[in-house]
């Protein structure tokens, strides 16, 4: 027989669960939760458009800044398999060099290259990196970058777009002397950082980055910025987001 206090108790239930989120938090249990947030800087935090513009023209080419680009990157790589070490600055400049002969252009002068180059660390953050970073920084989340550009470089990227003070530490691998996504590079923050790789998580918008952390045992949220892919090869990332605040919501539930 249906009592009038069953009636009540089943009623109160429901409203209760209507009250509740339509979905849970992508991160689950709070244990699960990253305890050190670690942001890649170029394309993640910073919009590349002032240089990448400079560089297509330059070499009157729209195609120009994503070739620079992917010989950066993989020339670094080159470095860090043969142990033959140069900072990305240097490397940046070599590229420039290996880009103008590969559209059959005379190599720029040394002083035009640095001009080019400079403009690196005068980048303004993506519109949507402040809001972000205010929201985890809210919620309490340890915060550090992790970059390829020496420390003198992202230092002045970050005092440029008015980012430092998110940040715990500005970290670089250049004492390190291996380029990411070497597992020794983030293995290295975590040490530094105390905390152990699966309590960290890279927050990055390349897919060669987030799936180098995951494959060192690090969580990685991937910012599916314009033109950026996650490697399908790879361990799926552990959040994605079209956006940092998308992130952060999902991270702080």
């Amino acid at each position: 027989m249906v009592t009038r206090r069953f009636v009540l108790s089943s009623l109160a239930l429901a409203t209760a669960a209507a009250a509740l989120p339509v979905s849970l938090s992508a991160m689950a249990p709070t244990s699960d939760r990253p305890k050190l947030l670690i942001f890649d800087v170029n394309e993640t935090l910073l919009d590349l458009g002032k240089l990448q513009q400079a560089v297509n023209q330059e070499f009157q080419s729209e195609t120009a800044f994503k070739q620079w680009f992917g010989l950066l990157l993989q020339y670094s790589l080159v470095d860090t398999v043969t142990g033959n070490y140069h900072n990305f600055g240097q490397i940046g400049d070599a590229a420039l060099d290996m880009l103008a002969q590969a559209l059959g252009q005379p190599a720029r002068p040394a002083a035009h290259k640095k001009e080019i180059l400079t403009l690196i660390t005068e980048l303004p953050p993506h519109p949507d990196i402040i809001p972000g970073l205010t929201a985890l920084q809210k919620a309490g989340f340890r915060m550090v970058t992790l970059t390829n550009s020496p420390d003198a470089t992202v230092k002045k990227q970050m005092a440029y777009a008015s980012l430092t003070g998110f940040f715990e530490q500005l970290l670089s691998i250049d004492s390190l002397k291996r380029y990411k996504p070497h597992p020794e590079t983030y293995h290295s923050t975590c040490q530094q950082l105390k905390v152990a790789p699966a309590q960290a998580m890279l927050i990055a918008a390349h897919g060669w980055d987030t799936a180098g952390a995951q494959l060192a045992g690090l969580q990685a949220a991937f910012i599916s910025r314009p033109g950026q892919q996650v490697y399908p090869l790879a361990p799926a990332p552990t959040l994605t987001g079209p956006t940092l605040p998308d992130i952060a919501r999902q991270l702080i539930g």
